[in-house]
């Protein structure tokens, strides 16, 4: 399949998925990054399971639409700066901070998760 046609059919697909996300999350907890927050880490999880599985039994034939495509469409880094911006321009300056840390740090965590536990089944 073409790569480009691949990106656009999973940047639906996951851009569908990140709305899902964030129709579950309750207004108030969406209102200090927690939407975002948890696509980003389920994002990175996902990210690190599929390079994985990419690596040790798919090829990368499929990259353009898991990687690019769909976990590009799902995961928000845009949603994420505009989300610490509106928490700073209200005065939340430590919760913006404790968000930003957070967030990268689990997504740190999360991708390194996904990736060990995509090798220990897969390589």
């Amino acid at each position: 399949m073409n790569p480009f046609l691949q990106v656009a059919i999973g940047g639906a697909l996951g851009s569908v998925c990140r709305y899902g996300i964030y129709r579950l999350v309750p207004p108030h907890w969406a209102s200090v990054g927690l939407a975002t927050g948890l696509v980003n880490v389920l994002g990175s999880f996902a990210m690190g399971l599929l390079a994985a599985l990419l690596a040790h039994r798919l090829g990368h034939a499929w990259a353009p639409l898991l990687l690019t495509g769909l976990l590009g469409g799902f995961t928000t880094f845009s949603a994420f700066s505009l989300d610490t911006l509106a928490m700073w321009e209200r005065g939340q300056g430590m919760i913006a901070l404790t968000y930003v840390a957070g967030s990268v740090l689990l997504s740190l965590a999360a991708v390194m998760a996904g990736l060990a536990l995509g090798r220990g089944i897969w390589a």
